[in-house]
């Protein structure tokens, strides 16, 4: 690959990985990138850094004008479901639903497809941000609150590449399908990139913890609906964000 079809690349997937993934007004050639496919995965760690540098942002704003660490941690996650539209919230939801709503696998994927929200859901979105919710309320207390902002941004999302390489298509239909399915250099370029930022921030306990929410969210999808679907990839960044973000409070406490 030559310098420029790497700078073609990167001219693709970035605005393709930032409108996928977040709800910011992005111009983008729909048809390179429908070419490319889930090849401009690789990405979505990179948008991952930029909304965890975002919040930081937000937060610093917050405290500079006084807010204790409780109101702006709240203020931090208003922030990143705006910005995000709460995919990755309702993918949480949607996945609680299905794989502990029903008890057969089509039954599962019926329940995950449908819009509506049962009370697995609701809990799963309502622990969710309170843990993490928590968890940041301790780290904007601390000065390394803008490095884990973005290493766990980047981390958070590196974990979906993963999924959508190493799991099967749960379904013939829905976002992940048309996404497509990355193939081993995608991830590999993915991951590298969130290990880089997080060892470059300084947690790299953090790779440990990413790579074990990765692999129970993985096992979980594959045994009770044979792989994965675009809820699943949210719940797992959920998931690893929720389980970083108390890693990280806990050795700053």
């Amino acid at each position: 690959m030559t310098k420029n079809d790497t700078a073609l690349f990167a001219a693709i997937d970035l605005p393709a990985a930032f409108g996928l993934l977040t709800r910011l007004p992005m111009r983008i050639d729909t048809d390179a990138a429908m070419a490319r496919g889930a090849a401009s995965a690789w990405a979505y760690p990179v948008v991952g850094a930029f909304l965890g540098a975002g919040a930081a942002l937000v937060a610093g704003c917050a405290g500079w004008i006084g807010l204790g660490p409780g109101i702006t941690a709240g203020i931090v996650l208003a922030f990143g479901i705006i910005v995000t539209g709460a995919m990755h919230e309702d993918g949480l939801a949607d996945s609680a639903d299905g794989l502990w709503g029903g008890w057969e696998r089509v039954r599962r994927l019926e329940i995950m497809k449908d819009s509506r929200i049962g009370v697995y859901g609701v809990c799963a979105i309502g622990l969710s941000l309170l843990l993490r919710w928590a968890a940041l309320a301790a780290i904007l207390q601390t000065e390394i609150f803008w490095a884990a902002l973005i290493a766990i941004g980047a981390l958070s999302r590196a974990t979906m590449v993963v999924l959508m390489t190493t799991l099967a298509h749960a379904r013939q239909t829905g976002l992940s399908r048309s996404v497509g399915r990355p193939g081993a250099k995608t991830a590999w370029t993915a991951v590298g990139f969130a290990v880089a930022v997080v060892i470059l921030s300084g947690f790299p306990g953090a790779l440990l913890v990413a790579g074990l929410a990765t692999l129970v969210c993985g096992v979980i999808a594959r045994n009770k609906i044979g792989g994965q679907t675009g809820d699943i990839l949210g719940a797992t960044q959920q998931v690893s964000e929720v389980v970083l973000l108390i890693s990280v409070a806990a050795t700053v406490a």
